[in-house]
């Protein structure tokens, strides 16, 4: 739901038209170079931008060709309605002119007559054909600028009149050819000066009436003109008149202003406006309704009626009948109603701004009276009435309803400043313009009103918003000033001039220790990182404008104190944060716990998020910078933070964004948008619960992003699109800034134009259908979806599961399922099904015992039945009722997707169940996901198996099973790619096993296709070393050209350097016509491994066939096999920042310790030789909360590996552990992460002062250590043990480091 603010309406006297084309009622009006056409109070059809940068005059709208003229300066022009049968109307251009006049005064008014005449006034009176090309056919000079100048609806009749004009010109039409038009001329004399004509108007185009014309005068009188005597001299004559300050007398001791308003409700529309009102009563059975009743007998009467308003809620109507019909009698003119508390506000003064126009229409399709009431202030207000409503004498207060304020700026926006609260934005122009708005909740959606203007010539170089838009203050280039919004003409309270070392990057409101006070402190901080800081002294008061005296005794602004931030080195900017939930208030401490309050950037990429402390007793400010992290991305054109510690930076040409968690230096998300529109601004919000959104600005759209769960397990995005706002279709001019107001409100601003988009969320967006969200009568809004989004998830969810899986929790995943399985046995719709299932939250994070037997509770042996025997386990039984259950029954809080999902989980942890006693808990969790995998193969959202996997399988004594299990898997039917999707020959650590498969695969691979290739095969069995078994398969292999020469070729003896060249010229040849696979097996067939290795990884890009040829070929303790693990698998692994490749490589070279240390550790920094981390290797992926699973798995396996864990400072894992519990509540699974902070140990911490060797480990473990490996090599005289990532390095330190004694685990006594 959008509501808007279409512009600010000049203050002219034609700024405004309506009419009624191609049954739709139009509503036009100008503000600054655009003309706005609206089709209701709230639909904007289209903005229309004159490419002259000069304000528009006047506006006018022809009813029978749907044509618009506007005017500015000179300059006239023409626009022309397309599309009307193809559903997308639009107005274009059609004709553009300057006007040659003699004193160059410019144009004043415009008028629509027949077959599409245009009138135009200025200094001359000109008549123009518009039909195909502009054509003038008459002008007549005047004496006086025009002021007015209405065609009658047969232009038959021009009215006119001129500035301070008292009397109005009457031109009758003689002639209607166009090459020979001509007017005769009389004079309608008036006591003062004429301040609105207005000519009657027929019901519809075709219908002939007589013509009357209504003049409003500086005397407070309404005169009626029409055509009585057809010969006399004058053509009009005064019909009669009505006095309007006696029409509405005040009473007796009331005071009050004696200006009246009036405007003819012409009688098509008062005939309307009645069978609208009588239609609406027959709707609602109301029989009893007087006012109905009188309404009706007044409309018998067919009359025109003149409203009559004061300042002070009166009314007064007055009916005309048959005016122009012969000669006036007593009755012709009758009082229709008298009544008072009218809710609509008008001017009580008379002065320029005070002001206003009243214009009057009703809609054919439906709808009371519409009143448009134009305030020269800036403003145009709508009011509906149903007219039995507003003629029914007895008393009420729903005569005229509101229904929308038009006004907005008049040039285009430029800066838009929200307050901490959102309930108040600060916008301003390009100009001078600047406007404090307030935001208001309305009935039918959201908007802003205008609170105050300030006009400023000097240029403001920053701003910001205090006391929910009470006071504002100006950053000048060399002072500070303090504006007081609380009137609608904002006052100048308090300046202050300064100096500054640098340029002024911002305005920073400082956080306060109580918020509301009348003390505020706000600060610059400029391009040299120092800055000043300024204590604002605020009136004292109740809320409301001060009075002038005690506004400058109690009003100050000083200078409190300069700061110095460090080095500026490549300083790029400094940013106040958005708000992101509560104000800036501070708890007295300046710790990493406090909000931040800005961001600075460099242009080499660093990011640092800093919040301050006022400290008013030694007068100064002390600065934390809360955090730091190293983006990689330079020269950023764009960047901004929010308060909780979510920052979004923009690449330097505007395409791609990536969104960073400051606290985690963690990449959440990244995106290139080059292809659709560069980037314009960017804005945060958050909901009440602290997730974060993220409102991207683009030129013409505004793309809401809002944080969503990690989710480790199916590599799912952190972040995602919810919500788009386009507003093409409404303006051609670009976004210039946009902002949150409160509660997830949007406000852009475009142009002259605002439009406020409500929270409600779209549920037909692809991503909020995937939410599941129930249906309810009140939509859904943005907070809530994005709430859904985050928040901790359903124990059954599929996340939920497999996180207990990975952490070891099997009996708490048996227990939920079997829960889920006992509630869904005996659901009925409607029932409500709990997020915990009715489950003990101790369950989670209690170490429970394992078997379920232990928790059933006692029955005598009578109290057992059918129904009540309990199964104790997931059985593939169970699992089959399960799943049958999920294709019926719709689970709270999951998607179709992710019920899928679940039904997977459920199937894999059956059949994992029934082989559990043979397997241990590493083979389990592979064996998990590895089902997972197949069953979503070939699926949109298919997973391949990821390096964790193959670490669990890795470090499981359960492997022949595993291998049994993924040959089963391809119906013995193992072909490497199968192998390569499981990750067998990275996992397998028997050698005579893992060559025994390899054969197998060469097997299969040869007999995959009816043709058996031998050439299919060739590398294999050649890494194998079993060239006399391909030599036989190329016997066989008659049908092959190359049969002849390869059969020759292996027959003889490559041990020798003559076939050694010939192989090689073979694989180099083989290159060259990209048989790399082919290529490869001649390298090995030469015995250059390592060539053939590099093939294989540059060609084939296969690092897994890379390593596994490696390991067959040579074993595993082979120089290439090193090399390799060296050389290219742990560089990428420092590239990708991937800790699982890492972890097993560093195990595979025998650094068991360093395999533990990757764990924990950036990959990058555990390697001798620097590689510096890709952009991706920094994204939340990187990190996985199983990691500590393994870390804590493994550190206790083997001496060498606790020795890498005491590498590991106690600060370092307190950290590490404290970012894992985040990132599982990030991800929805607070009970793991609760867990987990509950349930860690840490080593035992060396006694202080202990200086000795720690000749045994396990000295550390708080457990019993007897089960740890002695891994640790005998260190001989030439034996070098240390080692950083491979090659010579120094022997190890005979001195255990001890963990710093100021360490967080010392305080804590771990």
């Amino acid at each position: 739901m959008r509501s808007a603010l279409p512009g600010k309406p000049r203050a002219k006297l034609q700024a405004v038209c309506t009419g009624y084309w191609d049954d739709r009622r139009l509503l036009c009006y100008i503000t600054g170079n655009a003309f706005v056409i609206l089709t209701g109070h709230d639909a904007i059809h289209q903005t229309v931008y004159d490419d002259d940068e000069q304000h528009l005059e006047a506006i006018a709208i022809d009813e029978a060709s749907g044509k618009i003229a506007t005017c500015s300066g000179a300059n006239l022009r023409v626009y022309k309605p397309y599309g009307q049968g193809e559903d997308a109307l639009k107005w274009s251009l059609q004709h553009s002119f300057t006007i040659q006049d003699r004193k160059n005064n410019g144009i004043s008014t415009l008028s629509w007559g027949m077959s599409e005449e245009l009138l135009v006034g200025g200094d001359s009176i000109f008549l123009y054909n518009t039909h195909n090309t502009l054509e003038e056919i008459w002008k007549s000079p005047l004496a006086n600028h025009v002021k007015f100048a209405h065609f009658t609806y047969d232009s038959a009749y021009i009215a006119s009149t001129g500035r301070y004009d008292r009397l109005v010109k009457i031109w009758r039409r003689l002639s209607f050819a166009s090459d020979d038009t001509r007017f005769e001329i009389s004079y309608l004399s008036h006591p003062a000066t004429v301040t609105n004509i207005h000519w009657r108007r027929p019901f519809h185009q075709d219908q002939t009436i007589d013509n009357v014309l209504y003049t409003l005068c500086a005397d407070h009188m309404l005169r009626v003109w029409s055509a009585t005597d057809a010969h006399g001299p004058q053509v009009l004559q005064l019909w009669s008149q009505i006095d309007l300050t006696e029409s509405i007398q005040p009473p007796i001791l009331a005071t009050g202003s004696e200006l009246r308003f009036a405007f003819i409700i012409n009688g098509r529309d008062f005939i309307l406006a009645t069978e609208h009102a009588v239609q609406s009563r027959e709707a609602s059975e109301d029989k009893n309704d007087h006012g109905l009743a009188h309404l009706i007998e007044v409309a018998n009467r067919t009359p025109e009626i003149c409203i009559v308003l004061d300042g002070q809620g009166r009314m007064s109507a007055w009916g005309l009948e048959n005016v122009g019909v012969g000669p006036r009698q007593t009755t012709n003119i009758f009082n229709v109603a008298h009544v008072d508390g009218l809710n609509i506000k008008l001017p009580q003064t008379q002065d320029d701004l005070s002001y206003i126009q009243l214009y009057n229409f009703c809609n054919k399709s439906g709808g009371g009276l519409n009143l448009l009431v134009h305030h020269f202030d800036g403003k145009i207000e709508v009011f509906e009435s149903d007219v039995a409503k507003l003629f029914d004498p007895s008393p009420r207060t729903d005569r005229f309803v509101s229904k929308a304020s038009w006004t907005g700026h008049s040039e285009s926006i430029k800066k838009i400043v929200r307050d901490v609260s959102g309930r108040a934005i600060f916008s301003r122009t390009d100009g001078t313009e600047s406007i404090l708005w307030k935001h208001v909740d309305l009935k039918d959606g959201t908007s802003v009103v205008r609170q105050s203007t300030i006009t400023q010539d000097e240029h403001v170089h920053r701003i910001c918003v205090l006391r929910q838009g009470r006071f504002v203050i100006f950053l000048h280039h060399n002072s500070i000033a303090l504006w007081d919004t609380g009137s609608s003409m904002a006052q100048l309270l308090a300046i202050c001039k300064y100096e500054a070392v640098g340029k002024p990057l911002c305005i920073l409101i400082l956080p306060e220790i109580k918020s509301g006070g009348s003390i505020a402190h706000v600060a610059t901080v400029t391009s040299k990182m120092n800055g000043i800081v300024w204590e604002v002294q605020l009136p004292l008061g109740d809320g409301h404008s001060t009075t002038k005296v005690n506004r400058n005794i109690n009003t100050s602004i000083r200078e409190f104190c300069r700061f110095d931030l460090g080095s500026s080195d490549g300083l790029s900017y400094v940013l106040p944060v958005d708000p992101a939930g509560s104000p800036p208030v501070t708890s007295g401490f300046l710790d990493t716990f406090a909000r931040d309050i800005a961001i600075s950037y460099t242009t080499g990429g660093l990011l640092r998020s800093w919040t301050a402390r006022v400290d008013k007793d030694v007068q100064k400010v002390d600065w934390l910078e809360t955090c730091s992290v190293d983006t990689g991305i330079r020269d950023s054109a764009l960047a901004s933070g929010s308060s909780i510690r979510k920052a979004a930076l923009v690449n330097a040409s505007r395409s791609e964004l990536t969104i960073w968690d400051v606290r985690g230096a963690q990449l959440e998300f990244s995106e290139n948008y080059e292809a659709q529109d560069t980037i314009q601004d960017l804005d945060w919000t958050s909901t009440p619960d602290d997730q974060s959104i993220l409102a991207v600005g683009f030129r013409f759209r505004v793309l809401l992003l809002a944080q969503m769960r990690f989710d480790y397990l199916n590599k799912g995005p952190a972040w995602a699109a919810v919500q788009e706002f386009n507003i093409r279709d409404l303006t051609p001019h670009p976004i210039g800034d946009s902002t949150w107001l409160t509660n997830g409100n949007l406000v852009i601003g475009a142009g002259n134009q605002f439009f406020v988009y409500a929270k409600e969320v779209d549920q037909s967006a692809p991503i909020v259908t995937n939410l599941g969200l129930p249906r309810r009568k009140t939509p859904w809004d943005l907070f809530e979806v994005v709430t859904r989004f985050n928040g901790p998830l359903p124990v059954y969810h599929p996340q939920f599961l497999g996180q207990c899986t990975l952490s070891g929790k099997t009996v708490v995943v048996q227990k939920i399922l079997l829960a889920l399985h006992k509630i869904l046995k005996y659901y009925v719709e409607g029932d409500a099904i709990d997020t915990h299932l009715g489950m003990d939250l101790e369950n989670f994070y209690f170490n429970t015992p394992t078997s379920t037997a232990a928790t059933k509770s006692v029955k005598s042996f009578g109290a057992f039945t059918d129904e009540d025997k309990e199964v104790e386990t997931v059985t593939e039984g169970v699992a089959a009722a399960i799943t049958e259950k999920l294709t019926n029954v719709a689970l709270p809080q999951l998607s179709r997707q992710e019920q899928i999902h679940l039904a997977d989980i459920v199937e894999c942890v059956a059949i994992v169940e029934k082989q559990r006693r043979s397997m241990d808990g590493n083979a389990a969790r592979y064996m998990l996901f590895f089902r997972q995998h197949a069953l979503r193969r070939g699926r949109s959202h298919e997973v391949p198996l990821s390096w964790r996997e193959i670490n669990w399988a890795y470090h499981s004594n359960s492997q022949d099973i595993l291998v049994e299990v993924v040959s089963h898997q391809s119906h013995g039917k193992l072909l490497w790619e199968h192998a390569r999707e499981s990750g067998m020959f990275m996992w397998m650590t028997d050698l005579t096993a893992l060559k025994a498969q390899f054969e197998v695969i060469a097997r299969n691979e040869y007999t995959k296709s009816d043709m058996k290739n031998p050439i299919d095969c060739s590398l294999y069995y050649l890494a194998l070393k079993k060239k006399t078994v391909l030599q036989g398969l190329w016997r066989m292999a008659g049908w092959n050209r190359e049969q002849g020469a390869t059969v020759r070729l292996l027959s003889n003896n490559f041990q020798e350097k003559k076939w050694k060249t010939a192989a090689m010229k073979n694989a180099y040849a083989l290159l060259g016509k990209h048989r790399f696979e082919y290529a490869a097996a001649f390298f090995l067939l030469a015995d250059c491994l390592k060539d053939a290795v590099n093939v294989i990884l540059n060609q084939l890009k296969d690092l897994q066939l890379a390593i596994t040829v490696t390991r067959v070929y040579e074993g595993e303790r082979g120089p290439v096999l090193k090399e390799l693990l060296e050389e290219k698998v742990l560089p990428l692994a420092a590239q990708e920042g991937n800790r699982w490749l890492a972890s097993w490589a560093f195990w595979m070279l025998h650094r068991r310790d360093m395999s533990v240390r990757a764990l924990i550790s950036p990959v990058y920094t555990l390697l001798e030789t620097p590689h510096s981390p890709d952009l991706q290797s920094k994204l939340f992926l990187t990190d996985d909360p199983a990691l500590v699973v393994l870390y804590s798995q493994l550190r206790q396996t083997t001496l060498q590996t606790l020795r890498g864990a005491l590498k590991v400072t106690p600060k370092v894992e307190w950290a590490f552990v404290l970012h894992n519990a985040r990132l599982y509540d990030r991800m929805g699974c607070d009970l793991l992460a609760l867990d987990l902070v509950r349930n860690w140990e840490f080593l035992q911490p060396a006694q202080p002062g202990f200086q000795n060797i720690v000749s045994d480990p396990r000295q550390l473990l708080r457990r019993r250590s007897s089960l740890v490996v002695a891994d640790e090599p005998v260190i001989g005289k030439n034996m070098l043990v240390e080692m950083k990532s491979g090659g010579m390095h120094k022997p190890p330190p005979s001195v255990f480091e001890e963990p710093e004694a100021s360490s967080l685990l010392d305080s804590f006594g771990f």
